[in-house]
């Protein structure tokens, strides 16, 4: 799984210069217990850090006690696990190129909370995952895009890698086949997996990270479509790959459907959540619940239909569909699956 061999992520022989307001950036890379990711993705994180500049006019040089952009991992183990792998490559860095911190607070939406806060000075937040390596000219695509355009937030691509050839059943489904869009695409929802934002907006729309979503998953959802709701603008930028590598444990087919049920009970809530007003939640929950029931009834009909014809394709759509739609349905009931609990 170490060796990341799809294209987008070779080296391209063309380096982009970075440049951003005097604020500076930050790269935010929330982790939980995975040191090996953490360390296949750090050197090359710190790399596109390494290459920002400031625009001409805005600000002192910079020097290697103050670095113009920083790679900040947030560390959601309460053991603190992530400490020796990231204080072991960041002396091995331009010193202040890495900051570790820890969030002992369970639950994705606090450590992305923590990097609001720890870039509170900064003009720009990046996101990416802790299990994600970013392609060749990625960060400066994605800066460049936001500069150019003033938008709130710019999302990228993810493409995954497989750490060993997935079953037909999985393969057939296409589940982790991710939306590719022209850059320039108007959004109106993202993930945090390839996600910047611009801090100076992010404030001023009085945004947060929901942490009542943080074991169940979703704040991230709430969070864009709050942003688009409010008035940011949010833009796709198809250049800014990211490639995912996907371990044995997620190529299975309880992984897949237990991911489409938290997905659908996570939608139902954000739903919800929008809604201003008692009637306006009361459609919300009878949207998600009608929804609900036409994706579980269709689903299984998907199902059947595969199962007559053979069809392993309709078979495993068929069941993700079901199964997204009971956890919509469940969501609108307001029952809450937390896929990201702690023993």
């Amino acid at each position: 799984m170490t060796d990341i061999t799809h294209p987008s992520v070779r080296p391209s022989g063309d380096e982009l210069a970075v440049r951003i307001p005097a604020d500076g950036l930050v790269v935010a890379v929330l982790t939980y217990r995975r040191p090996d990711d953490i360390a296949l993705a750090l050197p090359r994180l710190a790399a596109q850090a390494g290459t920002v500049l400031v625009s001409p006019g805005q600000g002192g040089p910079d020097g290697p006690e103050n670095p113009q952009a920083t790679v900040l991992v947030i560390d959601n183990d309460p053991e603190a696990s992530a400490r020796p792998t990231v204080e072991r490559l960041a002396g091995t860095l331009r010193p202040g190129l890495v900051r570790y911190v820890h969030e002992p607070k369970p639950g994705i939406a606090a450590a992305r909370n923590r990097a609001l806060h720890e870039a509170a000075s900064s003009a720009l937040l990046v996101f990416i995952d802790d299990d994600e390596v970013p392609s060749e000219q990625w960060l400066a695509q994605l800066v460049g895009l936001q500069r150019s355009s003033g938008a709130a937030a710019v999302v990228g691509p993810v493409i995954s890698e497989y750490e060993h050839a997935p079953e037909p059943w999985i393969e057939a489904g296409r589940f982790f086949h991710r939306r590719r869009l022209p850059t320039g695409t108007r959004l109106d929802v993202a993930a945090t997996n390839n996600l910047l934002l611009d801090l100076r907006q992010v404030r001023a729309l009085r945004l947060a990270f929901d942490e009542r979503f943080g074991l169940s998953g979703g704040s991230d959802t709430l969070f864009t479509r709050q942003l688009v709701q409010r008035g940011g603008s949010m833009l796709w930028c198809d250049e800014a790959v990211v490639v995912d590598r996907v371990p044995a444990s997620r190529l299975t087919r309880r992984w897949v459907l237990r991911r489409a049920l938290r997905s659908g009970n996570s939608a139902a809530r954000v739903d919800l959540e929008l809604a201003a007003g008692m009637a306006a939640r009361l459609g919300a929950r009878g949207a998600s619940l009608g929804s609900g029931s036409v994706r579980f009834v269709g689903g299984s009909a998907r199902l059947a239909a595969g199962l007559i014809s053979g069809s392993v394709r309709q078979q495993a759509q068929g069941m993700r569909a079901a199964a997204r739609g009971l956890g919509m349905a469940s969501g609108a009931f307001g029952y809450v699956y937390s896929e990201y609990r702690r023993e």
